[in-house]
């Protein structure tokens, strides 16, 4: 036994000669380092003691202690190399195995990779070989979803993807997407999608986690999407992006230059501008359907232009569907773009700021006719005289194509004369008339039985000087509501809805930090 430890340099003399392959070809040839560690590997069976004692009495063997030093390395190493060895012939194996009892042939076996979400993929891939091999099929990774609750993706892993989808992606859905925090109970708005549902938070559920996380993606994760001719980028249909806290109007701009097939876009809690984003959109992707845009900064955001809304309108006449929430946006504005956009069916302008209502008015003769869902959800100038003629138009026979409208404030609707006189239990609003006469129309009306304004408004003063959230002081004197825009200290005293023109707002640029950090293993 120990002399299988030393090591033979040369062959002994009496060793017969290897066999002619032709002669016998069943029976295969083996060198000297084949016998040797056949005859090693039969020791397996020997106890481990036996095996000490002789590893023993070689090192005891040998003269000096480096020599001594230099055969423990060797069989450290020799165990290293034995070790890898096994694990690589039993992955080969089982490949084997998986291609002789797998029922669906490659081509089957893409196929249904490709139906898998994201992270089922990934789990496909670790399974084996196999299943590593067909899962780097292009086809696989047009529909990429790296949507987490907290940071475990980073830009190497966008790029990884991105790069094996190639001219087949499709679709592609980055950043942190906090769990739902509307109480149970409450009024959701209708949405329009399959994916993620983000009607159920916003950026202020985000601020609340500051301090304990940020997100590993930074304003480079979007740059595999260009290349040129052929960039991944060019037949992508979908782009939704969540809470990427470094991202800024410069990258994502130049992400939508390589994007021009662009269908659907998804903003919420980015760092960007509206106007500036509105401009890429426009120069870009005019054969955008849905756009969907949640302010990072709630109310701050009055960058929106009335030339920008003209040429949304004329270059993206096949928008459907239009959410922007959470900016300040006059009714001129809004108007202009629900009037504009002939093929509009889905507006939801939900903890806008400024809008009064005025533009509802001549919607039902001039435009919006074709309007299913309307959503003013939580704007808080909203008017308790413009939303009853409103009503009386749906009574009129106006907008016969509405299905849902969602008019509820958790601090009540705005009276005529006085904006800081709030409307909690409306008696000019129809109503019981309007649920009676279109049952076909969803009505959410929901206000709260007290007002709590004016100790928010409080909060909010004191909150504009600490710049601390508040989602956490506010959940016991707001009502039922999905947002916590209150938290960014944007409702005021302004009172105006005028067509004026704000100053562009200041974001803040995050420097560029390196991306060595954990990720999602492919």
């Amino acid at each position: 036994m120990d002399a299988l430890f030393q090591v033979q340099t040369s062959p002994p003399s009496s060793m017969a000669k290897r066999p002619c392959p032709s002669q016998n070809p069943r029976i295969p040839t083996f060198t000297q380092m084949d016998l040797l560690l056949e005859a090693f590997l039969g020791l397996s069976d020997s106890s481990s003691i036996c095996i000490d004692l002789s590893f023993e009495r070689l090192l005891d063997s040998l003269p000096s202690d480096l020599d001594q030093t230099r055969l423990i390395d060797h069989a450290l190493k020799m165990g290293t190399f034995l070790l890898e060895a096994g694990k690589r012939s039993a992955r080969k194996r089982a490949t084997k195995h998986n291609s002789v009892v797998w029922a669906l042939p490659p081509d089957l076996t893409i196929k249904v990779f490709s139906m898998l979400d994201t992270q089922s993929l990934c789990y496909a891939i670790a399974t084996c070989s196999m299943f590593h091999k067909c899962a780097k099929d292009p086809s696989c990774y047009a529909n990429i979803d790296l949507t987490t609750v907290s940071p475990r993706v980073n830009n190497a892993v966008v790029s990884t993807m991105i790069h094996r989808a190639g001219n087949s992606l499709q679709s592609l859905k980055l950043g942190i997407v906090p769990g739902p925090t509307a109480p149970l109970g409450s009024c959701q708005p209708l949405v329009f999608r399959n994916s993620v549902d983000v009607t159920s938070f916003s950026w202020n559920d985000k601020r609340s986690r500051q301090g304990k996380e940020s997100s590993v993606l930074t304003r480079s994760c979007l740059s595999p999407l260009g290349g040129g001719s052929s960039s991944p980028g060019k037949l992508l249909r979908t782009l939704h992006l969540y809470n990427i806290e470094r991202m800024d109007s410069q990258s994502l701009r130049a992400a939508l230059c390589a994007c021009p097939s662009l269908l659907d876009l998804e903003i919420v809690g980015l760092h960007v501008e509206l106007r500036q984003t509105l401009m890429s959109v426009i120069e870009n992707c005019r054969a955008i359907e849905r756009l969907f845009f949640e302010s990072s900064k709630t109310g701050r955001d009055d960058s929106l232009k009335s030339p920008t809304c003209a040429d949304l309108v004329h270059s993206c006449p096949r928008l459907v569907s239009l959410a922007l929430r959470g900016f300040k946006l006059h009714d001129d504005k809004v108007g202009k773009l629900v009037k504009g956009l002939r093929k509009l069916k889905y507006a939801d302008f939900s903890t806008s700021y400024s809008i009064t209502g005025s533009f509802l008015g001549n919607l039902g003769n001039s435009g919006g006719n074709l309007l299913e869902v309307l959503i003013l959800r939580d704007c808080m100038h909203l008017k308790e005289v413009e939303v009853a003629r409103f009503m009386t138009s749906l009574l009129a026979g106006d907008f016969k194509f509405l299905r849902h409208l969602d008019i509820s404030n958790r601090e009540g609707l705005a009276s005529e004369g006085d904006w800081y006189e709030r409307c909690y239990n409306s008696r000019i609003i129809p109503i019981e008339q309007v649920m009676k006469e279109r049952p076909d129309v969803c009505l959410l009306a929901d206000f709260p039985s007290e007002g709590s304004y004016f100790e928010i408004e409080q909060m909010l003063e004191s909150e504009i000087n600490s710049d601390v959230s508040l989602p956490s002081q506010l959940s016991d004197h707001t009502s039922d509501s999905m947002f916590m825009s209150s938290s960014e200290g944007s409702y005021n005293s302004d009172q105006g809805s005028g067509n004026e023109d704000g100053r562009e707002a200041s974001y803040v640029i995050y420097e560029e930090s390196s991306d060595e950090v954990d990720f999602l293993i492919l």
